[in-house]
């Protein structure tokens, strides 16, 4: 089968595609005939293997996965033993190791029956951000109707999904984008768009109830400024920050800080979930949310669609048609 691999780190030069075997499905697996995957900023850290910390886990010298690609949508080709939700036939999406291929191996436990009416390219770009937003906003911010909710980066891959999430809620939600995404912010139901390069959204003269940070780089204190007296700051992702931790020294400075101070400050991780893809799955078919999909490159373009992701040009999601 055709696959993006890479055997060192580095740019997006590193991956090349390439014939390697087609995965055998395990115990509790399924291996999926994939029809779309997605690329996100993770995908770029993994490939980068930046910050240095990712290596403990992804391979100190070179990648121990060859294969790249998280986000997967796709029909499922053969099933593993213990597997009692899914047989071959059936459309689903999740998360795997190695979508950027034309076939993948994924647990049984982070895939669902994918949303009616979407296409697979929409529901590839779901499962990564969309499960990281419905956490931020659902569990960590804790949001509830009428409350006002600041989503920072509120154009990008999981923003673009946050803004609709924290609209279902009841919210009355304000985006932070640049001039030029400020359109797509506003139709994904935003009730206020501020451009960042106007005003400072954290400057104190508004005050929220939760404040989104996604992968932004604002001092705690500068975000702090912007909450209400018992505030919930998200911080999700991060960049900058040096090369050996990045932007996960702010993530671990609100752990640090949280318990002295009346904000409640929380870091939040990556998770995709077979309950919260089937809470996306709800929300998806009820009309609350939907992927804002950028555009579309074929698995051989993923170099290209991971530079265009780092540039900044993205609205919403890039997904890989296969």
């Amino acid at each position: 089968m055709k696959a993006i691999v890479q055997d060192v780190y580095g740019p997006p030069e590193v991956l090349r595609i390439e014939e390697v075997d087609r995965p055998v499905p395990g115990r509790g697996e399924v291996l999926i005939r994939v029809r779309a995957a997605a690329v996100d900023q993770g995908v770029w850290h993994l490939m980068a293997g930046m910050p240095y910390a990712v290596r403990a886990v992804t391979g100190l010298r070179r990648p121990r996965t060859r294969v790249r690609g998280m986000d997967v949508a796709g029909v499922v080709e053969a099933v593993g033993q213990d597997v009692t939700r899914f047989r071959p036939g059936d459309e689903v999406y999740g998360n795997c190791q190695g979508s950027f291929a034309e076939y993948a191996r994924a647990k049984e436990g982070t895939l669902a029956p994918m949303p009616r009416g979407i296409s697979f390219e929409e529901a590839a770009t779901v499962p990564v951000s969309g499960c990281t937003a419905l956490n931020a906003v659902r569990d960590s911010g804790q949001v509830t109707a009428g409350q006002r909710v600041l989503v920072l980066g509120a154009s990008g891959g999981v923003g673009s999904f946050a803004v609709q999430v924290a609209k279902s809620y009841g919210a009355h939600v304000t985006g932070v984008c640049s001039a030029a995404k400020a359109d797509l912010v506003r139709s994904l139901g935003a009730d206020e768009v501020l451009d960042y390069a106007q005003e400072d959204p954290v400057d104190g003269s508004r005050r929220y109830d939760v404040i989104l940070d996604i992968a932004g780089n604002r001092p705690l204190s500068r975000l702090r400024r912007a909450l209400t007296p018992r505030g919930i700051l998200v911080i999700v992702g991060g960049e900058g920050g040096g090369d050996w931790i990045g932007g996960n020294q702010r993530q671990l400075g609100a752990l640090l800080l949280s318990p002295f101070v009346g904000h409640r400050l929380r870091p939040l991780g990556t998770l995709v979930r077979r309950r919260d893809l089937e809470a996306l799955t709800e929300l998806i078919e009820a009309g609350s949310v939907a992927p804002a999909v950028d555009r579309t490159y074929p698995l051989a373009e993923v170099p290209e669609a991971i530079r265009r992701l780092r540039d900044g040009r993205v609205r919403g999601k890039i997904a890989i048609g296969l």
